[in-house]
């Protein structure tokens, strides 16, 4: 099986059904999307097909049909971080940070589609990416930051 993952063509030789994460994770070795919970309710596992933010726990490889995926190591462009990024390093969201890399995919994708978000969108957005540590208040202010920067780029 190919499938293309931050930019790179891979060839996977998996069974159809096996989730996504688990093909990027234990055959790529590409490790930002984390396991959570298995069941799409956390978002840990967050990465973009076709720019659009999915749960990869859910997704079986076979259902990618030519879709490329990104991960958050493909997140950034050679001129530097993702204004995402940037804006959680300004922040200091992250706390034990495993949740981190799903939350920031999810962020990314969110404002490709809504780049003046209030509080409430925000909140609605991001509401299925799980925190433990409760950086809530810091996400929403990062991701204000972030479509900030968006406008001005």
């Amino acid at each position: 099986m190919r499938l293309t993952v931050n930019g790179t063509e891979h060839e996977v030789d998996v069974t159809s059904d096996m989730p996504l994460l688990w093909v990027l994770r234990d055959e790529l070795n590409i490790t930002g999307p984390k396991y959570g919970c298995g069941i799409a309710q956390c978002g840990a596992c967050t990465v973009h097909v076709d720019g659009f933010a999915v749960r990869s726990c859910q997704l079986a490889v076979g259902d990618l049909a030519g879709g490329h995926v990104t991960t958050i190591e493909g997140l950034a462009s050679p001129e530097g971080l993702h204004a995402v990024q940037e804006a959680w390093i300004e922040h200091q969201v992250a706390q034990c940070g495993y949740c981190q890399s799903g939350q920031i995919m999810q962020a990314a994708s969110f404002l490709e589609t809504n780049p003046e978000p209030t509080d409430e969108d925000i909140d609605a957005a991001m509401s299925a990416n799980l925190c433990r540590c409760g950086t809530y208040p810091r996400i929403r202010a990062a991701v204000h930051a972030a479509a900030k920067k968006l406008q001005e780029a």
